[in-house]
């Protein structure tokens, strides 16, 4: 199971939401730097939307499932974020032996129920969380992020009939669209927008929030669908906060040089 630390009841400001966001962004380009790895585009569209949910959402009967394994980094930083890894764990990343590998782990971590990044699973791997809460009459909510470019996949679409059929109301899928995928962009590769009319023509309460306004989320997400799963469509920008990285599919990719880091790191700026 994953939880918070409990919030404010008006929540935090917005200049906490910044500093928040520009410490979580510079410790995910330090892990990666320092690592030698990249994934960084993919991993910083997300990382708004996974500290939300680590810091404001989550509670201790809530669980959540990253189906974009390939964004781990920002599932660590966020974890890192509220003091459930820390800075030795994360100097681990990437390294032989670790248990902060580039995929979500299946064990090590109690925060993470499955391994992930094999795309096109983490849907109906939170449908069948929903499942089993419901049989055991437990509170909470199964929820899970995917990336756009996952909803090629058969399986995930398969996985929401399934939800849908079951008319699971305690999940929620928050779809991480940034447009871009690993081959080009999603409209290139594999024309299925817009995504928000397909989940609505699935009769389920689809939203569509600004990825990177992490309030947006918070209260996205307090809505309760009568029927079928929460879906919230989160417009992001791929590599959000370093200009060079924005809207750019190589670095879906890249590792960062040395000279790279040092102006990422000037742009996202102190916390």
């Amino acid at each position: 199971m994953s939880g918070s630390r409990p919030k404010a009841a008006d929540g935090p400001s917005v200049a906490d939401l910044v500093f928040r966001s520009r410490k979580a962004k510079r410790r995910l380009l330090q892990m990666h730097f320092d690592s030698g790895v990249g994934h960084l585009g993919g991993n910083l569209s997300c990382l708004d939307l996974l500290l939300a949910i680590y810091h404001d959402v989550l509670t201790p009967d809530d669980q959540f499932v990253l189906s974009k394994g390939h964004s781990a980094g920002a599932l660590y930083v966020a974890l890192w974020s509220i003091g459930r890894l820390s800075d030795d764990d994360l100097r681990q990343f990437h390294r032989d032996g670790t248990r902060m590998s580039a995929h979500p782990p299946a064990q090590g971590i109690d925060e993470i129920p499955f391994a992930t990044g094999s795309l096109g699973h983490g849907v109906g791997l939170a449908a069948g969380l929903a499942l089993g809460r419901r049989f055991l009459g437990g509170p909470g909510r199964a929820i899970c992020l995917t990336s756009d470019g996952e909803w090629n996949e058969g399986s995930m679409w398969e996985a929401l009939i399934f939800a849908k059929h079951q008319n699971l109301s305690n999940q929620v899928i928050i779809v991480d669209e940034n447009g871009l995928q690993g081959f080009g962009t999603t409209s290139e590769v594999a024309h299925i927008a817009p995504l928000a009319d397909k989940f609505r023509a699935f009769g389920l309460t689809t939203l569509e929030i600004n990825g990177h306004d992490q309030s947006a989320l918070v209260e996205a997400i307090q809505t309760r669908p009568e029927q079928g799963p929460l879906v919230i469509v989160a417009k992001t920008i791929k590599g959000c906060g370093v200009s060079f990285m924005e809207n750019r599919m190589e670095w879906h990719y890249l590792p960062m040089s040395a000279t790279q880091y040092e102006a990422a790191c000037q742009e996202v700026g102190q916390p």
